[in-house]
């Protein structure tokens, strides 16, 4: 599991997952974040999750995919995604890839949380 590029807490009935990936992922690298991170969801997909990503001031397109995959599992699901802490930077990464009208966004971890019904 590779936990440097990720924590996870869990905050009531919902998981939060606290993304730190550096500016640039190897191949090798993502591949691992795409398998750990598939296989958490895999194991409540129908869950409530926070991806708490203010520890991020970049997005290469690879890991915006990831997302968008990510998103797509939770949903045919029946669980329920939220992103929050994103920056100014990286929120125009999403706006130019129109990917913030994918996700529900909300600006700190208490909002997502209450997004998602934790609690």
């Amino acid at each position: 599991m590779p936990h440097d590029l990720f924590q996870v807490s869990e905050i009531d009935d919902a998981t939060v997952v606290e993304l730190s990936l550096p500016q640039t992922l190897d191949s090798g690298e993502f591949d691992r974040l795409n398998e750990a991170l598939l296989s958490l969801l895999g194991g409540r997909p129908d869950g409530r999750w926070v991806l708490d990503l203010s520890r991020l001031s970049y997005m290469g397109s690879s890991a915006l995919g990831l997302m968008v995959n990510l998103r797509q599992r939770v949903k045919q699901d029946g669980g329920k995604l939220v992103l929050c802490g994103i920056s100014a930077r990286l929120m125009q990464i999403f706006q130019a890839c129109c990917m913030e009208r994918l996700f529900t966004i909300k600006p700190t971890r208490v909002d997502a949380l209450r997004a998602v019904g934790a609690g």
